[in-house]
């Protein structure tokens, strides 16, 4: 009878290249993993890797098996992760997503004070948030949007963050706050678009959320950098005479520190909520009351 933990190596060697790698993965010895994949290969009359110097290159029948049994033996992880964690552990551990801005600003200071809440918390974007929802690697999550694909999730409103232009309390705004004051936004626009921006993203998500709520239009901007870290934006903004649309839950602390002042609110706030979101099936009430209950005690109060 074939061993499941023969399947399972066979998955480690496949997925980390390398038996060192694997082994440590998996927390056996190498040489027991070098029997267990000899036994498998013996037990289904196939080689399944060509052993070169330093790397392991699976055999056409190698991906061929890889394909049929992943998906089975990650399944059967879950199940065998998810049981520690909810029968085994008197406190299990909620994993957490959450952009990374938000729990560093907000909830990383707090968590150590939270004695019956344990957390395993993953940072990410609403789309990859979202999918380890959906795939159940994740128990709740903080996100920006709400998925329409994901059907299976129930979301619950958080708060609702307002989006601004902020820029380095020194550079000198004289001319656009005149524009602004004059109602001359035709004008107002030109001068922002000589200046330089850092964005999130090329896409100039933010910006362009902004952009549209008050110049009814898409920015054509001058990039000074792309970083995909709103805290880094703001540190670069605060150290530049360049611009950038962050948001009053970003930015509060650089704004509360005098790192950035508010350039400009819009004539037009542009807004986005953010949400709780998780499956009901999978993760039990009370667990959700309590991420939900620290998650509100500290960003509502910080704002």
């Amino acid at each position: 009878m074939v061993n499941l933990e023969w399947y399972r190596t066979f998955k480690a060697i496949y997925q980390y290249g390398t038996l060192t790698k694997a082994a440590q993965e998996l927390m056996i010895s190498q040489p027991n993993m070098s029997i267990q994949l000899a036994s498998l290969e013996n037990y289904i009359g196939q080689q399944l890797f060509v052993r070169l110097p330093r790397k392991m290159m699976p055999t056409e029948y190698g991906k061929q098996l890889y394909t049929q049994i992943v998906e089975s033996i990650d399944n059967l992880e879950r199940v065998e992760t998810e049981f520690k964690r909810t029968v085994l552990n008197k406190a299990p551990s909620i994993r957490l997503g959450s952009p990374a801005e938000l729990f560093n600003n907000y909830l990383a200071e707090h968590i150590g004070n939270e004695k019956d809440l344990h957390l395993t918390v993953e940072y990410g974007l609403a789309d990859d948030l979202t999918e380890k929802l959906v795939n159940n690697s994740l128990d709740i999550s903080i996100i920006t949007r709400q998925s329409k694909a994901a059907d299976n999730l129930t979301y619950e409103q958080l708060f609702t963050e307002s989006f601004m232009i902020v820029c380095n309390p020194n550079t000198e705004t004289k001319e656009f706050d005149n524009l602004i004051a004059e109602g001359n936004y035709t004008e107002a626009e030109k001068w922002l678009k000589r200046q330089k921006w850092f964005a999130y993203a090329s896409d100039l998500a933010l910006i362009r959320r902004f952009w549209r709520e008050n110049f009814k239009k898409r920015p054509i901007l001058k990039l000074q950098a792309t970083i995909p870290d709103n805290d880094a934006i703001l540190k670069a903004v605060s150290n530049s005479d360049g611009f950038a649309v962050s948001s009053d839950l970003i930015a509060k602390k650089a704004l509360d520190m005098g790192m950035v002042k508010i350039l400009w609110e819009g004539s037009v706030r542009a807004t986005n909520t953010l949400l709780l979101a998780y499956n009901k099936d999978k993760i039990q009430p009370q667990y959700i009351e309590k991420v939900r209950n620290f998650i509100k005690a500290h960003v509502d109060s910080s704002k």
